[in-house]
């Protein structure tokens, strides 16, 4: 039987004429081809939610990042399998604190995120206090923002910092997409609630008598939409379609992502942000690189790639979309006072943030250009003022999308009520050392990798100003302005 394609409310064939653009193109030139509201009426945004302006200096001043780390970012199913997503976040969470130098004792708090939390831990935040070793009486608590969990755990650990609450807090995020846990259909999970509650042998022998082969047949865990039942990558397809995105420009992405972060690994420029991890059983066996990166690759093996969520007219395959990753992060957030009581020096600061939702079963990923203009206005910035950029690439696609939307005077117009578009990213700017389309994108420690790399990368060009965005299930975007002192 032929494969089925999947349904994603595009036109039936035959499609318009392909385009062909280069990404460059796709951003400079034909930034006015990304989607819009038709209806949309000047001055008005209809379906994104705002949050209200921040006030980013609290009774201690501003929330300093004085320290962070990750794992490496490795494959599902390969160097990391072994760990669940507990030791992940842990591993990243006791070297922040050693590095840190600092009393356990003076931590106010542990938020971590996470997508696919552990059953039988459900509470990363609390399990990551004892994994780490730290005071049991250190309150740790969990958030899931989908694949911008870790931020929204930065960003509550900040607001506690702002309110006075606390003046030292752990925070992160991890995934273990090797270690999903199965479900198991409905009729064969009440035979097993069932038979544990079966008291005698008899009672046993009955309900073991009425499993069938297929009640042991777990049902495979879907990323997908609840409300659309679309998986991510259905949902970009539908994206590229409608924002008339071409294969060429999300090759071009997908390989200087690659080409990038290799040349990051072979500078060294990892080193510092990334602990080595030895992985059980024998622990003898260190991992200190992600596992992802393929340098030696070419636009022409690229282009030799079937399309991977619609096999007929398809512009996203494996090449161009992020791969299933392990690994997990941990950041350490101090107020302003405390970190120069301290005599630390931070990586940086968080200068704004904002989050944004828009309908997911228009443009699902779409999110940052939202959230964008909103962080800029808080920081009192224009993109232009920004020197580096760090983009979330759940798919190359996705990135295109929103750069386009950022440089379309449409877009600005018709979704933000905005006068003029935010600018164009330069793509010298973006990425510098690669993203999630080479490094991995394990869900829940995204948001630590975009954040640690960013302010590693404005430290070692003397920059001031970074912009973090991240998409997310949901419609959800996020974006964050950082600076330098």
């Amino acid at each position: 039987m032929p494969e089925r394609t999947p349904d994603l409310g595009l036109p039936p064939a035959p499609l318009p004429q392909p385009n062909d653009a280069s990404a460059e193109a796709e951003v400079r030139l034909r930034a006015d081809t990304v989607w819009t509201r038709a209806t949309a009426s000047p001055g008005a945004a209809p379906g994104i939610l705002r949050v209200s302006r921040q006030q980013l200096r609290g009774p201690s001043g501003r929330v300093a990042i004085v320290e962070a780390c990750r794992t490496p970012f490795a494959r599902a199913g390969g160097d990391l399998k072994e760990l669940d997503v507990i030791d992940l976040a842990g591993i990243a969470a006791a070297e922040v604190v050693a590095r840190a130098g600092i009393d356990p004792a003076e931590i106010d708090l542990a938020i971590f995120g996470v997508v696919v939390a552990a059953l039988h831990a459900p509470n990363l935040g609390r399990e990551i206090v004892f994994r780490a070793a730290l005071p049991a009486s250190l309150p740790g608590t969990t958030v899931n923002l989908a694949c911008a969990s870790a931020n929204r755990a930065i960003t509550s650990g900040a607001e506690a910092i702002l309110r006075g609450e606390a003046e030292i807090v752990l925070a992160g995020g991890a995934e273990s997409l090797s270690n999903v846990p199965l479900a198991f259909p409905k009729r064969a999970a009440e035979k097993f609630m069932a038979l544990a509650r079966a008291r005698t042998l008899g009672q046993r022998l009955k309900w073991i008598s009425r499993f069938r082969p297929r009640d042991f047949a777990p049902v495979p865990p879907a990323i997908a939409e609840y409300s659309t039942g679309m998986t991510m990558g259905e949902a970009c397809e539908k994206m590229a379609k409608e924002n008339d995105i071409s294969r060429r420009a999300q090759d071009e992405i997908a390989l200087l992502s690659h080409q990038r972060a290799a040349a990051a690994q072979a500078a060294g420029l990892f080193t510092g942000q990334v602990v080595t991890v030895f992985p059980p059983p024998r622990y003898d066996r260190p991992v200190e690189m992600d596992n992802g990166v393929r340098g030696e690759s070419s636009m022409a093996a690229l282009a030799a790639l079937r399309p991977a969520f619609d096999r007929r007219h398809g512009t996203l395959t494996a090449g161009n979309s992020s791969p299933i990753t392990d690994g997990g992060g941990a950041v350490l957030l101090m107020s302003e006072r405390r970190a120069r009581a301290l005599g630390r020096s931070p990586l940086g600061y968080l200068r704004s943030w904002a989050y944004a939702a828009t309908d997911p079963g228009r443009q699902l990923l779409q999110g940052p250009a939202y959230a964008a203009p909103m962080a800029l206005e808080r920081a009192g910035l224009r993109l232009g003022e920004i020197d580096l950029v760090e983009m979330h690439e759940a798919f190359a696609a996705q990135v295109l999308s929103n750069l386009k939307a950022f440089a379309s005077p449409r877009f600005a117009r018709d979704e933000l009520g905005r006068s003029a578009a935010i600018g164009v990213v330069d793509l010298d700017r973006l990425n510098v050392n690669g993203g999630s389309l080479a490094i991995g994108h394990p869900f829940g420690a995204t948001g630590v990798r975009v954040t640690l790399q960013l302010l590693h990368e404005l430290r070692r060009r003397s920059l001031q100003f970074g912009l973090i965005t991240v998409c997310a299930a949901g419609g959800h975007g996020f974006a964050m302005v950082v600076e330098r002192e």
